[in-house]
């Protein structure tokens, strides 16, 4: 991995994270029991040029009127996008938008957990959350590692959702920067993690809006990849990949079928097992 030099630059990066589901394993609906949090690596310079694009996108359908992308939305054609009910326009919105997402200017890291084998294997305390974002953390180091220069100031932006609810998730993250996962220990973790934000949707962060139109498809392909899923077809190539093999998505408890490999050490790594048992104490200041 190269050191910065004096004179080099430093890189503004941002990692976006929005999830499909809930995390909740006491109760949950049997026909959608999964879990997805689904992370967006953007540079600053890819960033200004996908925003562009998709303010030019909503301009065109909703003239000056703010608009906030959501697959939900989208697909109910309902808040704002009624319009998608003409179907010309529908044709044309899904075109518009399909263009721009199938771009390889940003990359996906994502892991999803299939409730029912879960819960058989692990039973329903566990902390789903936690785990996955450890799971983003870490394979957006492995993918920053692979850049050519590690000088990077990566920002990771989340959607506020509550008061309760936005302390727990700034503590997740807190914890990760103190203990660092399995594979990658706390110092590198902390040469990229630089600044995390809590942002209101009524901002109108294309970065968050990207995350979420992307979740949905990979959450549907997770729960039946034999299903037709064209969305998740036009974005599957922004999943990190290394050597031919998809190390930005991660489907637990495995699927025997699965055709992800998740071992790390073709990239070098070794496993950090100390940070598996260090009792740390975990701040909850903002980073």
């Amino acid at each position: 991995m190269p050191l910065p030099t004096n004179t080099e630059s430093q890189k503004q990066y941002y990692l976006f994270i929005d999830e499909c589901g809930d995390q909740n394993l006491s109760s949950f609906d049997p026909s959608f029991p999964i879990f997805t949090l689904c992370g967006i690596i953007v540079s600053q310079e890819q960033l200004d040029i996908i925003t562009d694009k998709i303010t030019a996108l909503k301009k065109e359908f909703w003239g000056d009127r703010k608009i906030i992308l959501h697959s939900r939305d989208i697909r109910k054609c309902q808040n704002g996008f009624e319009v998608l009910f003409n179907l010309e326009a529908k044709q044309r919105f899904y075109e518009k938008i399909n263009s721009i997402l199938g771009e390889k200017v940003y990359v996906i890291v994502c892991c999803s957990i299939l409730k029912e084998p879960y819960i058989r294997q692990y039973g329903r305390l566990n902390d789903v959350y936690g785990q996955s974002l450890s799971y983003i953390m870490e394979r957006t180091v492995f993918y920053l590692d692979s850049l050519a220069t590690n000088n990077i100031h990566l920002t990771t932006t989340v959607e506020c959702r509550g008061k309760k609810e936005d302390k727990t998730l700034l503590n997740y993250y807190n914890k990760v920067l103190d203990l660092g996962t399995y594979w990658v220990n706390s110092a590198r973790i902390r040469n990229y993690f630089k600044e995390f934000e809590m942002r209101r949707k009524s901002e109108d962060l294309v970065g968050l809006q990207i995350a979420d139109l992307v979740a949905y498809p990979i959450t549907r392909y997770v729960l039946d990849e034999n299903a037709v899923n064209l969305a998740y077809d036009i974005i599957k190539d922004n999943i990190y990949q290394k050597e031919g093999k998809l190390y930005g998505m991660k489907i637990f408890p495995n699927k025997k079928e699965s055709p992800y490999n998740d071992n790390p050490f073709p990239t070098g790594d070794t496993p950090i097992q100390k940070n598996l048992t260090i009792p740390m104490q975990s701040n909850n200041k903002k980073i």
